[in-house]
């Protein structure tokens, strides 16, 4: 384990092996790091937060700071990131609420580059990208495997579908369909996230049985969505994809302005 002599470590503060604390980084009394994380200078890590093993954070990062909430008035509450995360320089990730469920939560191997914010309640899972200056509203939840570009503003209470792009500059104030790359303001999803697929290692029948699924569902003459959604789902031998996709696109309609998230205000705020 390395601290250095300027660190401000919390005698009460739990730090694995191999644990490096860089030159005037904080880590409060309750903060638990794992094994192997590296630390590096100038970073704060306050509240009930937890790291797995094997992060990197940069300098200038604010781990668990309490929520930019108005609602929040002290309770206390979690910040639990996984394993082998990259947080890069002035990124800031802010512990969860009570009304909330008091956790904010982050999987293993997401990448967020420089000046991107995580705001309180969201839910992050696995190999995630937010590009730089990403904003996060609240309680949104990223499903794994998206990536989104520079300066992409996020509604709280939005779900950005897993194997999603979005493009930079992009505004998001609806649920991100998985798959798919969406971009423009206001967001449209403009096609399936071929390159990405592909990236990924999916076969080229899968791809194709995604884009006739995005022709049917996104693009529809005649039909709305809500019908095609329906004539898909009724639809033999669908492939576990267009599967995925169809069940995220009903899940939509149970919520509020295109975000299923929003049945979550209203059961947090009874």
């Amino acid at each position: 384990m390395k601290i250095h002599p300027t660190a401000q470590v919390h005698p009460k503060a739990e730090l694995g092996k191999e644990v490096e604390i860089g030159a005037n980084s904080f880590i409060d009394k309750k903060v638990k790091i794992g094994e192997g994380t590296i630390v590096r200078n100038n970073v704060t890590i306050m509240g009930n937060t937890a790291l797995g093993r094997g992060n990197i954070i940069f300098p200038g990062a604010c781990l668990g700071a309490e929520p930019q909430d108005l609602k929040y008035h002290g309770e206390e509450t979690q910040l639990i990131i996984g394993n082998r995360n990259v947080v890069r320089e002035c990124v800031t990730i802010n512990s969860g609420t009570e009304v909330g469920g008091g956790v904010t939560r982050i999987g293993d191997e997401n990448f967020f580059m420089a000046c991107s914010h995580v705001a309180h309640d969201c839910i992050i899972e696995d190999n995630v990208l937010l590009a730089n200056g990403v904003l996060l509203g609240g309680h949104v939840k990223i499903e794994r495997n998206a990536k989104l570009m520079g300066l992409v503003g996020v509604q709280p209470f939005t779900t950005i579908g897993q194997y999603s792009y979005v493009g930079g500059l992009t505004r998001i104030v609806q649920d991100v369909p998985p798959f798919m790359m969406v971009e423009g303001n206001p967001a449209r999803v403009r096609h399936v996230n071929v390159v990405g697929l592909e990236r990924a290692g999916f076969s080229q029948d899968r791809i194709e049985a995604l884009k006739e699924a995005f022709h049917r569902l996104f693009r529809p003459e005649e039909l709305k969505q809500n019908k095609a959604v329906e004539e898909l789902a009724e639809q033999d031998g669908l492939t576990p994809e267009v599967r995925i996709l169809v069940n995220f696109l009903r899940d939509i309609s149970k919520g509020k302005s295109g975000r299923y998230r929003e049945i979550l205000r209203k059961h947090a705020l009874q």
